[in-house]
């Protein structure tokens, strides 16, 4: 009887531990349908969400990309503005050199010249095509200082006396003196060439005695295209000299009036040179 008892509980836990899972598996299953329930509702409040989130974005960027083109268009006008600003400067350069040189009975060309001739010298020289090309713009203006300059003095036929060159000289510290306030970079420039085309590579020259490389690469580049293109050509005071008398003396001032690298230079590249001259001959303006 015993057995039979002890046979039939076995038989209702062994049902019970049957059971059990189902129930299991129907907790289960509902807290899946519970959580799936709750992650599509969630992804619809996500997926709205992203939606508004791009409308809103849609607008903002249409707006920045309005700001953007407004300020592209005005920052075109600047750029064009400068632009207009700085050929007006060279302009105004370029006329007030060809001033300062008509009054010595120069012709333009000769400003023309030696703004060529300078650039050439400074690309063989190493410097750079901006630095070259601002060379080119400011060595017309190495003479301005001559509009101080009395007729009497800058025109006279043959050698001046010792006061007449006194004031002859005073152009370098006269030009200098007059584009010297001038924050642009293209005036500063032009104030330094105007000051020191004189100056020697020796220590020889004026208004300050400098020496070797104190003189500024412009003032020692422009002094020496200069020299070559006053030499080439006639002038109320003398006549045009020969290129062989040209050449005799830039060897004999190389290291003394003139930096010898750039003496080197030139007569590396003569032929650029006077190819320069020959097409800006006076005959040409």
């Amino acid at each position: 009887m015993n057995d039979i008892i002890t046979n039939n509980e076995r038989r209702k836990n062994d049902d019970r531990r049957i059971e059990e899972p189902v129930i299991y598996d129907n907790k289960l299953i509902a807290e899946i349908e519970s959580l799936q329930i709750a992650f599509a509702e969630t992804t619809e409040k996500l997926i709205k969400d992203v939606k508004r989130q791009d409308k809103i974005m849609a607008r903002s960027d249409k707006r920045q990309q309005k700001e953007y083109d407004e300020l592209q268009k005005k920052l075109k006008e600047v750029n064009e503005l400068s632009k207009e600003i700085e050929d007006t400067q060279k302009e105004v350069i370029f006329t007030m050199g060809a001033i300062g040189e008509s009054r010595s009975r120069e012709t333009g060309n000769h400003v023309k010249r030696v703004a060529e001739y300078s650039k050439l010298f400074a690309l063989y020289y190493g410097l750079s095509e901006e630095d070259a090309e601002l060379l080119k713009q400011v060595s017309p203006m190495h003479d301005i200082g001559k509009v101080a300059i009395p007729d009497s003095v800058l025109n006279k036929p043959g050698r001046l006396n010792f006061d007449e060159r006194l004031i002859m000289n005073s152009h370098a510290q006269i030009g200098y003196e007059m584009l010297k306030h001038s924050n642009r970079k293209l005036l500063k420039m032009a104030a330094t060439v105007a000051y020191e085309h004189h100056e020697n590579w020796d220590g020889k020259g004026y208004p300050r005695g400098l020496k070797g490389e104190e003189i500024h690469i412009y003032g020692r580049i422009t002094a020496l295209a200069d020299v070559f293109d006053a030499l080439g050509s006639e002038r109320v005071y003398k006549k045009a000299w020969s290129n062989e008398k040209i050449f005799e003396l830039f060897r004999e001032e190389k290291g003394k009036q003139f930096d010898p690298k750039l003496i080197d230079i030139f007569f590396e590249h003569v032929d650029e040179f006077i190819e320069i001259r020959v097409s800006l001959n006076d005959f040409l303006e």
